[in-house]
């Protein structure tokens, strides 16, 4: 706010009271009332005037400097209205309970949608945990009935398993500290197990899997890992070179951390694609051209490696493959701080 803002938003007062010193100045000129009379009255009617206006000016400059202040330190903005005092100019007072109205209003939104979006994952979590039930009673008939199409099923339940273990983790993927429990992990039996989870599309697809150099203790949640480098691994062989696929994993000790690489001499991603490949729903070139991409899995293994204090990145070339990197912090470290 500056005085030629704040004198244009006064023009019309300022502008009746010349007008009626205007008149009262000519009636004096009638009357024959001397100069030096006139200018002592135009003084007695204009400093005080003169004087408020720019007392105020500086009273509710101060104001809305400090507001301003305020305001810019503030990284939740809506909580302006609990830290500022209430001005003593009436406008001031006015705008505050305004506000104070509408950031009330705001609040209850707020809760509104926020117990609208924790009932709909409360109901996401319980449908998941219910699921099991009828696919838990699938495999008992499959493993009772052991024959090449059972065997096929077997393996379609399995994909159905992991749509709906992504369709938990993403309910969960804002509330990540209410189901993390850090422990320390060997990275040889956390690629191990992942590995053990994708045998069958190994062997299938005849893709040969290296993990000698993969070695390291870390601190994290087994659970979470697991995720995270199951849909790293899924979406190698899923990418892979037919018959000829090779996948590589691999650990670099470095000074203050351990980068896990995955690596495939899959088809690659262009480089388009590249700084676009953790957005969600973003599938790329690669999407469209094969129709088996969600755009779901890596936007959550960075969601999830975020708020987990771990690093992931991914570079690729196109028909040379993918190299997809989780960075790791070593000591024994709360990775949620």
């Amino acid at each position: 706010m500056n005085i030629k803002d704040y004198l244009k938003d006064r023009t019309l007062f300022l502008l009746i009271n010349f007008m009626l010193f205007t008149i009262i100045w000519g009636i004096m000129l009638l009357i024959e009332i001397s100069a030096n009379i006139i200018i002592l009255i135009f003084c007695i009617w204009f400093l005080p005037i003169f004087s408020l206006i720019i007392a105020e000016y500086i009273k509710q400059k101060k104001i809305y400097v400090e507001v301003t202040n305020i305001m810019d330190d503030l990284d939740k903005k809506y909580l302006l209205t609990e830290i500022i005092k209430e001005p003593e100019f009436i406008e001031g007072k006015l705008l505050y309970n305004l506000l104070k109205v509408a950031n009330k209003d705001m609040h209850e939104h707020v809760k509104k949608y926020k117990d609208m979006g924790s009932e709909y994952r409360e109901y996401i979590e319980t449908w998941v945990h219910e699921i099991k039930t009828p696919i838990a009673s699938a495999r008992l008939i499959i493993e009772n009935n052991q024959n090449e199409v059972t065997k096929n099923i077997n393996y379609e339940i399995r994909k159905v398993e992991e749509y709906i273990e992504q369709v938990l983790y993403y309910s969960r993927s804002n509330n990540v500290s209410k189901d993390y429990v850090i422990k320390e992990l060997s990275l040889t039996t956390l690629v191990r197990n992942v590995v053990k989870r994708n045998s069958r599309d190994f062997i299938s697809k005849k893709i040969s899997i290296d993990l000698e150099a993969v070695e390291g203790t870390v601190y994290g949640d087994v659970k979470w890992l697991e995720f995270i480098l199951n849909q790293v691994i899924g979406n190698a062989i899923k990418y892979i070179r037919e018959n000829e696929g090779k996948v590589r994993v691999y650990t670099v000790k470095n000074e203050n951390n351990i980068v896990l690489t995955v690596e495939d001499n899959g088809i690659g991603i262009i480089d388009k694609d590249i700084n676009r490949i953790f957005e969600k729903g973003f599938t790329g070139e690669n999407g469209r051209k094969f129709g088996r991409s969600t755009g779901i899995g890596l936007y959550l293994c960075k969601k999830l490696s975020d708020q987990l204090g771990l690093g992931l990145n991914l570079t690729s070339k196109i028909g040379e493959g993918t190299k997809v990197n989780i960075i790791f912090p070593l000591g024994k470290v709360n990775l949620m701080s």
